[in-house]
């Protein structure tokens, strides 16, 4: 991991916050800096910037940096910075949200392989309504290490954890399967 310089001389622009605060839904100019967020990240040793730093990026404007971080990408989404903030910022789901705009404005990922990821765990929600692991797991090498790479990986970690019972071959499928259509739908229609 490489820590991210930011600029120093910085002239803030408003209209990334309020691009990050419509499509969120979150109040990110409520944010003052308490750092609960950073401190409570399981992750944060892996990010480039430090989740409360990244939140008074988004305040400054500082687009480009935000959409190209690793710390976008690196976060787990476990929720504990939402948990521990103390103004109600649900920052778990900005970070979903600058996901999303850093893939739709074509920012390059700087580690390649986890959009992919994202995507293909997206998908297999959007199919089934869970994660089916198997698919997942055919689906995201497929692409990230081709056909040599599924066989290879398959052959030696993914025939062993299916006879171990550590994964099934077919998938589950939820009862609310139009509800999960509906949701993706929805969201796809906010952008």
């Amino acid at each position: 991991m490489t820590v991210t310089e930011l600029p120093t001389d910085i002239i803030p622009h408003s209209s990334f916050r309020a691009e990050v605060e419509e499509k969120s839904g979150q109040k990110i100019s409520a944010c003052f800096q308490c750092e609960k967020c950073t401190n409570g990240c399981p992750v944060t040793f892996a990010m480039d910037i430090a989740p409360h730093r990244l939140i008074r990026s988004v305040h400054l404007g500082l687009k480009e940096e935000v959409l190209k971080s690793d710390t976008i990408w690196v976060c787990a989404s476990c929720e504990a910075c939402t948990t521990r903030c103390p103004n109600g910022i649900d920052i778990a789901h900005i970070m979903d949200t600058l996901r999303q705009m850093s893939q739709r404005q074509g920012f390059p990922a700087s580690r390649k392989n986890v959009p992919l990821l994202h995507r293909a765990f997206l998908t297999s929600v959007k199919r089934r309504g869970r994660v089916n692991e198997t698919g997942l797991a055919v689906s995201y090498t497929l692409k990230s290490a081709g056909l040599g790479g599924l066989l290879k990986q398959g052959m030696n970690q993914g025939l062993g954890m299916l006879r171990r019972g550590k994964l099934r071959l077919l998938p589950d499928r939820v009862r609310a399967g139009d509800q999960i259509s509906d949701i993706f739908k929805n969201t796809e229609k906010k952008g």
